[in-house]
């Protein structure tokens, strides 16, 4: 029912042709810190649509990441009808609710486009005496259970409900280790404290490009698309998949845009045109490559059959792992 009404909802957008225009500042909220990912897109978008004349009113970037990004999520659920904010979001849209019982429904806001994909890369200290993930799987059934440390950033999230899954998947146990960023993980695999991670390509590209940390392979049905060299001899290309390695796993992160509930057609379709407009331009083009992030058109019916379907696989992800609160 929602995708249909959200695809006649695109349908007339279109129809629209974004009469509607704004008249004051629009607001970017970032339900996470300063400096992370989101923090990051957040501001290439605003000097992207900036530059490029794409809103004949400022943007405006707010972080409100208090309580883990449940801070800037219900401020959305808090703003119905307004159309000078919009949120720019990951898979915490499923997890808070999930793991930490937060009052939050993305169907309770608008969704507009999904603009990319993260992908997760299986990481080891450049010294590892492993280059494979078959050979560190061979490596770890040697060793009494939890042996080895994974760390990620935060738990119950992303890195460690994929970490779960590997665990499942390989027949294998680590210990895992929270942290409060990727950074902070990159470091403690630097530093060989941890034995692996499963960071972003963004939050290890600059100890990968100083040749201190090894990528194993992809959480992706297919490598990345950027032959580009970021070391002296490899590319994203370079990092084959981790299913050809004998994880067959997918795991990719959404960045998706959303408005509150309650806005008008017009309004929808001034946003779809914008951020149609911002995926052409050379400095969001840069950003994909710089941080390997995997290009996405999804919008109106298509991103919330996308949504149902990846809040799908969390949840039993999430029920399998034991990550769901039940009070």
């Amino acid at each position: 029912m929602l995708a249909a009404c959200l695809s006649g909802l695109a349908l007339t957008a279109s129809a629209a042709l974004a009469d509607w225009q704004p008249t004051k500042p629009i607001e970017i909220i970032v339900p996470a810190g300063a400096g992370g990912a989101s923090d990051q897109m957040a501001r290439m978008m605003q000097a992207a649509i900036q530059n490029n004349k794409l809103s004949p009113t400022p943007i405006i970037v707010t972080l409100k990441g208090g309580a883990n990004g449940g801070e800037g999520l219900m401020d959305m659920l808090g703003s119905p009808g307004d159309p000078y904010k919009m949120v720019i979001s990951n898979s915490a849209i499923y997890t808070l609710p999930l793991a930490n019982k937060l009052p939050f429904d993305w169907r309770k806001l608008t969704p507009i486009s999904i603009l990319a994909f993260d992908n997760f890369v299986l990481w080891v200290n450049a010294n590892a005496p492993y280059n494979t993930a078959q050979d560190l799987v061979a490596a770890m059934k040697k060793e009494p259970e939890g042996a080895y440390k994974m760390g990620g950033t935060g738990s119950k999230r992303e890195d460690h409900i994929l970490t779960a899954a590997v665990e499942r998947i390989a027949g294998v146990k680590f210990s895992y280790i929270p942290y409060k960023s990727g950074g902070e993980a990159a470091t403690q695999l630097v530093g060989d404290h941890i034995k692996v991670n499963v960071n972003n390509p963004s939050e290890n590209v600059a100890v990968w490009r100083a040749g201190q940390v090894k990528a194993l392979c992809v959480f992706d049905n297919e490598v990345m698309d950027y032959p580009a060299k970021v070391t002296a001899d490899k590319s994203w290309k370079d990092i084959p998949t981790c299913k050809s390695q004998g994880i067959d796993f997918q795991w990719i992160m959404l960045r998706g845009v959303f408005l509150p509930s309650g806005v008008t057609p017009d309004q929808v379709a001034f946003y779809q045109t914008m951020l149609g407009k911002l995926v052409e331009t050379a400095e969001f083009k840069e950003y994909l490559e710089k941080q390997a992030l995997k290009p996405s058109d999804l919008k109106g019916a298509e991103m919330v059959k996308f949504l149902e379907k990846d809040e799908a696989l969390y949840k039993d992800l999430m029920t399998q792992s034991g990550f769901v609160a039940t009070n």
